[in-house]
């Protein structure tokens, strides 16, 4: 059983059309970080296992999700849970990090629609993916939500970043590591219907993201 890690906030309504369209050997773990709707009991309704993370930050739900994860089976998962992930791609990933062919694989991001992406987030996006390229050697593209590692790997690093600088600072991590990483193109699909991000929806929320990130670089 290969675990995915979903941090959650208000994500009642992606929720159900994500959950039944997990692929079968994946179990979800729900991490609800703050939620101010059903989001714990709808995914509890559907199957999940929920923990809660009073913690705030996409960094410190995606730590707490990978500590709950099982230890006896090695390879866990973390995938965005607003319904722009395939769930049914997830062995993509997983699956070169089990057989040994990559120690960490991450998604690069394919619309499969126009105005999937906004431009701001794309354009912040490729500025830091350019800047982790010239750091690290890693032939990266994208700073995507959904990843693939064995857990003891990943807990080795000590990621101690717990907002939106997370996804970069393990991307730097493991360069620095050695590790062969290796990027898989995912289709980026539209959100949930009635759901609304906090990050790429707004020039703000981008623009927090980006401070993050920045900082990671910075370090």
């Amino acid at each position: 059983m290969t675990d995915v890690v979903l941090p959650c906030r208000d994500e009642e309504r992606a929720l159900p059309g994500l959950l039944t369209r997990m692929p079968a050997g994946y179990r979800p773990i729900v991490v609800d970080n703050g939620s101010a709707d059903a989001t714990a009991a709808v995914a509890r309704a559907h199957g999940a296992e929920v923990i809660t993370c009073p913690q705030p930050g996409y960094g410190a739900a995606v730590h707490a999700g990978v500590l709950a994860a099982d230890p006896d089976d090695g390879v866990v998962c973390v995938m965005d849970a607003d319904g722009s992930f395939d769930p049914a791609q997830l062995p993509l990933l997983a699956d070169p990090v089990r057989d040994g062919r990559a120690r960490l694989a991450t998604a690069r991001r394919r619309p499969v629609a126009r105005g999937v992406w906004p431009l701001h987030a794309r354009a912040g996006n490729a500025v830091l993916a350019r800047r982790l390229r010239r750091t690290t050697g890693l032939q990266v593209h994208d700073i995507g939500p959904m990843r693939a590692v064995r857990r003891d790997d990943l807990l080795s690093l000590g990621l101690r970043d717990r907002r939106f600088g997370y996804p970069l600072e393990l991307l730097i991590a493991a360069g620095r590591a050695g590790w062969e990483v290796l990027e898989v193109d995912v289709d980026y699909h539209p959100r949930a219907a009635g759901t609304h991000s906090k990050v790429t929806g707004t020039v703000l929320g981008t623009a927090r993201a980006v401070r993050d990130m920045s900082a990671v670089l910075a370090r």
